[in-house]
C-alpha cells in the first residue's frame, strides 16, 4: 500500500493490517511537508507494538520529484480555504499517484503479492483526477496488461467514502490519529487553514470528536477557521 502517514492512509493501514501482513511504501519526492515521513515511521512502530505485521519501506524518489516538481507542495504559498475550492489544484503534483502506484505494483510483483492499495476517497474528486473511479479503473486495466503473467490488482476501498466516513471507520478500528500528519505546510505544528487541515477538521467535527493531534487551543482555533472558510464558500 501507499502510506503517507496521513489520516486516510493510516486508516487504510489499520484496515488492512488487522488481517494480514502489509508492505507499506512511503515516498520522499521532495515535498515541502516531508515531515509526514517521520510520522509514518512512528505510526508503523506503534502498529508493530500492537502486533500488526508491517514492513515499512521509505522510497526516495526525490530525483524524480525534481522532474515533476510543480505547485504549492514544492514552492510558493500553500492555498488556504475550503478544500473543494478550485484554487487547491495548485497542490496537484503531476502524475504523482501513477508514479507511486507503478513502483508499488513493481514491488508487489517482486515479493509475490497480488494487490496494491491506496487511500483515494470521494473528497479528493474535485481537485485530484488521479483519485477518481475512472482513473482507478483505467490504471488497474493498464497494470493487468503490463503484468499479465503476474497479475496485480489496484484497489482503493475508500473511493465511495468522504474523510468523515474514513474517520468514523478509523475510530472504530482504534487508529492512532494523534500520530498522523496532514498539513501541507510541514512546519512544527499544523497551520489549521490549508485545504488539507480544513478537511481534516471537518471530518472530526462531523464525528463529534476533537482531533486528538491538536491541543484544546488549536482545536478551538481550527473550528473557528473551518466555520469562516465554510461561510465564505457558501457566499
Amino acid at each position: 500500500m501507499i502510506f503517507s502517514g496521513g489520516l486516510d492512509s493510516t486508516t487504510l493501514l489499520w484496515y488492512l493490517a488487522r488481517k494480514e501482513k502489509v508492505y507499506a511504501l512511503t515516498f520522499h519526492y521532495g515535498q515541502r511537508h516531508s515531515k509526514e515521513i517521520e510520522h509514518a515511521e512512528r505510526i508503523v512502530d506503534f502498529a508493530k507494538s500492537k502486533g500488526m505485521e508491517v514492513e515499512h519501506i521509505i522510497v526516495d524518489i526525490s530525483q524524480v520529484g525534481r522532474l515533476i516538481a510543480k505547485g504549492a507542495l514544492f514552492e510558493g504559498e500553500v492555498p488556504k480555504g475550503h478544500y473543494e475550492d478550485p484554487m487547491h489544484r495548485a497542490t496537484v503534483v503531476p502524475n504523482r499517484n501513477m508514479i507511486m502506484l507503478s513502483i508499488a505494483v513493481g514491488y508487489a510483483v517482486r515479493v509475490g503479492e497480488r494487490e496494491v492499495y491506496y487511500s483515494a476517497h470521494r473528497g479528493d474528486y474535485a481537485n485530484y483526477p488521479d483519485c477518481r473511479k475512472e482513473f482507478v479503473k483505467a490504471f488497474d486495466t493498464a497494470v493487468y496488461l503490463a503484468n499479465i503473467f503476474t497479475p496485480v490488482e489496484v484497489k482503493a476501498p475508500f473511493l465511495d467514502m468522504d474523510k468523515a466516513d474514513i474517520v468514523r471507520l478509523g475510530l472504530e478500528l482504534g487508529v492512532p490519529y494523534e500520530l498522523t500528519w496532514t498539513c501541507y505546510e510541514g512546519k512544527e505544528r499544523p497551520c489549521l487553514s490549508c485545504g488539507a487541515c480544513v478537511e481534516r477538521t471537518e471530518a472530526f467535527l462531523k464525528n463529534g470528536v476533537k482531533d486528538p493531534a491538536l491541543s484544546d487551543e488549536e482545536w478551538r482555533k481550527a473550528l473557528e477557521i473551518y466555520e469562516r472558510f465554510r461561510n465564505e464558500s457558501r457566499a
